[in-house]
């Protein structure tokens, strides 16, 4: 039971240091602000950095921290968890939430094709005609022997 209370006690300690640590915005921090938040940073680079922004205008990132004199990479590193410009941390202290893909679409469902309109009324197939009987064809006139009346003459 002792242990379960110095495990709790030590989640919400952590929570609590979690909590209370902020980033300091270069653009609006004093000089004795920065010197207490920034671990590495004293009274002079402090004063360095107020006097760059009163100078140069407000800083538009965090790496512009490298124009002020006497910080170079190594503090710049240091810091920059530590920092912010105008309310933008420069690194951010919890990982991005990834977004939740969206569903793709739904296929539309296709028309259907209109059924093809069958005819009103059947049409009837007309009866072929009857071929007509062929007329019986005409005999042949069979040429007539002469007749005994006609002669000819030479």
């Amino acid at each position: 039971m002792k242990i379960m209370r110095l495990v709790f006690g030590l989640i919400l300690a952590l929570c609590s240091a979690v909590a209370l640590a902020q980033a300091i915005d270069l653009n609006t921090a004093s000089a004795e602000q920065l010197e207490k938040a920034l671990q590495g940073i004293g009274p002079k680079k402090a004063a360095d950095i107020v006097k760059y922004r009163e100078a140069n205008g407000p800083f538009k990132s965090v790496d512009d921290l490298t124009k002020v004199p006497g910080i170079k990479g190594k503090t710049l590193e240091k810091i920059k968890p530590l920092v912010m410009v105008g309310g933008a941390p420069a690194m951010p202290t919890t990982p991005a939430t990834p977004s939740v893909p969206t569903a793709p679409a739904m296929p539309s469902v296709p028309a259907t094709p209109a059924m093809p309109t069958a005819p009103a009324v059947p049409s009837v197939p007309t009866a072929p005609a009857m071929p007509s009987v062929p007329a019986t064809p005409a005999t042949p006139s069979v040429p007539t022997a002469p007749s005994a009346t006609s002669t000819s003459k030479p």
